[in-house]
């Protein structure tokens, strides 16, 4: 399985280092010197890293082949990908892939259902879900233990304990209207996301 890691930025300095936006949890594994990444545009890569260091707090990347400002400007805003076995977990306990979260159901502890992960958001401060509601609005919520208190990868949820207000009245009167539905004997869907969507938006 592919995800991106990275999108490369503006050349620094005249020796062929690239700024990167890092796009993983695990840039000391991912994007360390002598990894191969496939890019996209495909005809960029794909990318052997050399060299990588930490400058005023921005990881600079030195690609192999690339050796001046010219050659570094030429890769602004090519992404790059690994290739990630799909069973892989993050070595930290409670840490998790984006791809592992995408799609799962989000209830709250007392069983209502509140939407589908759409999207992670990586802030400085903490991460976030985005999370699609039934009646097609969305909400954010925190990815934090007081919040989030189980995520359940086999039953494919994420179980919440949310603060009043983070969850309005509306949301629950919706997604109750959507359960009763979802008990008529011609309905035969489930609450859960599409299994077969897309995994390759994710922050290993």
């Amino acid at each position: 399985m592919q995800l991106v890691v990275a999108r490369i930025g503006r050349a620094h300095g005249i020796k062929g280092e690239v700024t990167v936006e890092v796009r993983t949890d695990e840039p000391e594994q991912r994007l360390a010197p002598g990894a191969v990444l496939a890019t996209d545009p495909a005809s960029t890569g794909p990318l052997t890293i050399e060299t990588g260091r930490v400058h005023s707090g921005r990881l600079l990347l030195r690609f192999e082949g690339v050796r001046d400002r010219t050659a570094a400007e030429a890769l602004r805003n090519t992404l790059l990908i690994a290739e990630v076995d799909p069973a892989e977990v993050p070595e930290e306990e409670g840490e998790y892939y984006d791809h592992q979260l995408m799609d799962l159901d989000v209830v709250t502890k007392d069983g209502v259902e509140v939407g589908r992960i759409t999207e992670i958001s990586h802030l400085p401060s903490q991460d976030l879900f985005i999370v699609e509601r039934p009646d097609g609005s969305e909400v954010m919520i925190p990815f934090v233990e007081s919040i989030v208190v189980e995520i359940d990868l086999e039953e494919q949820r994420a179980v919440i304990d949310p603060p009043p207000g983070l969850i309005d009245d509306r949301a629950e009167i919706v997604s109750s209207r959507e359960t009763d539905e979802g008990t008529d004997e011609d309905s035969d869907e489930g609450a859960h996301g599409d299994a077969d969507a897309d995994e390759d938006g994710g922050r290993p």
